[in-house]
């Protein structure tokens, strides 16, 4: 079996929940194509660079697949058909990284950094 990363760009005005609705038709697709899908990450609704199909923003996702090529085939040729996905982006790799993204990665440490300290712990400086 092949290692896919895969991005997918949708629409807007898709609330963040039909965006992992998308992301899970995604994964039961790989599943019923023989494959797995090691990590979904969601990124949020993030400003895009150029209007894509009227769109100013979109709904950004990051899966690590793990599949025969034909699964991947049936997922790209169902993302054609969907309305609500704008663009998307499989890019086949030597090896999955299952570590969070850099984008995830910042944030966390943004929020550890900016969670208030309670009275009993104590601050590392």
């Amino acid at each position: 079996m092949a290692l896919y990363e895969h991005t997918v760009m949708s629409r807007q005005d898709i609330s963040a929940q039909q965006a992992e609705a998308l992301n899970d038709t995604i994964k039961d697709l790989i599943v019923a194509g023989g494959g797995s899908v090691a990590k979904i990450e969601y990124w949020g609704l993030r400003n895009l660079t150029y209007r894509v199909k009227k769109n100013r923003k979109a709904h950004y996702s990051l899966l690590a697949i793990d599949c025969p090529p034909a699964a991947m085939a049936e997922v790209e040729r169902q993302l054609g058909i969907n309305e609500d996905v704008l663009r998307w982006l499989t890019i086949k790799v030597e090896e999955l990284d299952l570590e969070l993204s850099p984008l995830l990665a910042r944030r966390e440490r943004e929020r550890e950094r900016d969670r208030p300290v309670r009275n009993d712990e104590t601050v590392e400086a």
